[in-house]
C-alpha cells in the first residue's frame, strides 16, 4: 500500500495526518473546488474524510490517489492518482492542485507518472479522466496525457465528460 512515485518535481506518496492543514486549505479555496463535486469549498472535516477515503481506496482496490508533494519545498500541493470508487463512471486518473501551483505542468507531470504506474505495474488496458464539462484546464491536461473525449456520463446530478486512452502497445521484445 505504500507505493511512492517520484517525478522531476513531485513526490507522490500516501497521505499522512500531518497533511491535513495544507489539504484543508486547498479544499477551502472556492476556485480550486469550482469543478469538483458540488462545486463548493469543503470544510476541514470534509478534507479529513477525503484523505481517509483515498487511503481506504488503496486498501480496497490496490491503487488510489497520492498526496502530491513538491520535492523542492516539501509542500503538499494537492493530490494526483487513480480513482474508481463504487458507482464511479470509469477508472480515472485525476488531479487537484492548490491554486498557486496551477499552470506549472504539475498535473501533467504527476498524471503521466500515475498513468505509467497504472499501465506498467497494474497492467490496466485503459484509463479515463472524469471532468466537469466547463473545466477547460483539466480538459487540456487530459489531452496532454494523450486522452480524447469518449463520452458524456451522468454523475452527481450533472453530465460529466469522460476522456480516455488505451495503454500504448508495447514494443516488441519487451
Amino acid at each position: 500500500m505504500s507505493v511512492i512515485l517520484e517525478t522531476q518535481r513531485l513526490l507522490l506518496r500516501p497521505f499522512r495526518e500531518s497533511d491535513l492543514d495544507a489539504y484543508a486549505r486547498i479544499y477551502a479555496d472556492p476556485e480550486v473546488m469550482r469543478y469538483i463535486g458540488a462545486g463548493i469549498p469543503l470544510s476541514r472535516d470534509e478534507a479529513w474524510r477525503s484523505m481517509a477515503l483515498f487511503l481506504g481506496h488503496w486498501q480496497l482496490r490496490g491503487y488510489g490517489m497520492w498526496a502530491a508533494e513538491e520535492k523542492a519545498s516539501g509542500t503538499l500541493v494537492g493530490r494526483i492518482g487513480l480513482h474508481h470508487p463504487h458507482g464511479w463512471p470509469a477508472l480515472e486518473v485525476g488531479w487537484l492542485l492548490a491554486r498557486d501551483h496551477w499552470g506549472q505542468g504539475l498535473a501533467t507531470e504527476g498524471g503521466t507518472a500515475a498513468m505509467q504506474f497504472a499501465f506498467d505495474r497494474l497492467d490496466l488496458p485503459h484509463l479515463s479522466s472524469v471532468i466537469h464539462p466547463l473545466n477547460r484546464a483539466s480538459i487540456r491536461v487530459a489531452e496532454k496525457l494523450g486522452m480524447t473525449r469518449e463520452r458524456v456520463a451522468p454523475l452527481n446530478g450533472i453530465d460529466v465528460v469522460i476522456y480516455g486512452r488505451d495503454r500504448s502497445p508495447r514494443a516488441s521484445g519487451t
